[in-house]
């Protein structure tokens, strides 16, 4: 992403976005960023009183972002359009894994601001993926969306671990074949 036109806010969440999916979280420091934006200091510190502010900003932003590229709740099958969706996200390119998983990994407290931030994210998550499965007419809807929401964070793990290479073309087919049974079977 170019930005030269962006503002300073966004020009250092795009840098810190990039350096802590390259990085790490802890492997990159303010400093870093700061060069990397090409901002002043005081203007990083105008806009994030500290890193955990920036990396919540930063979770936030990538949240919104992926929204923007799933179909919304009126889609044909909702539910499959959502988990479909997700999967193919994880099998683009330029996916490095789940943003939201790789920070809880490094920060295990649950306490802190990233870790709960990312916990956030996941129940968001759950909840879309349980109204869409009752949207659908899905029996079971909590049940089928937990297995969906297991696959798909297998989905992302692979990715993270493997890389473009993930094994993962035949999940959506795995997620049809785990959820039928849900459908048919009280649990």
């Amino acid at each position: 992403m170019a930005t030269e036109n962006l503002s300073a806010r966004d020009r250092i969440l795009a840098s810190a976005g990039k350096l802590f999916s390259a990085e790490g979280y802890r492997g990159t420091g303010v400093d870093r960023i700061i060069a990397d934006s090409g901002v002043a200091k005081a203007t990083f510190y105008k806009h994030f009183p500290g890193k955990d502010h920036l990396i919540v900003e930063w979770l936030a932003q990538s949240e919104a972002s992926a929204a923007i590229l799933l179909p919304g709740p009126d889609a044909a099958e909702p539910f499959f359009a959502l988990t479909d969706a997700l999967i193919a996200l994880a099998g683009t390119p330029s996916c490095l894994g789940c943003a939201f998983q790789g920070t809880a990994a490094e920060f295990a407290d649950h306490a802190h601001p990233a870790h709960a931030a990312s916990i956030a994210a996941k129940q968001r998550v759950l909840a879309g993926l349980t109204q869409r499965a009752e949207a659908q007419g899905l029996p079971q809807p909590r049940a089928t969306a937990e297995i969906a929401f297991l696959l798909i964070e297998g989905v992302f793990a692979a990715v993270r671990m493997f890389g473009p290479g993930a094994p993962i073309s035949g999940a959506q087919a795995a997620l049809r074949k785990l959820a039928a049974p849900v459908t048919s079977v009280h649990l």
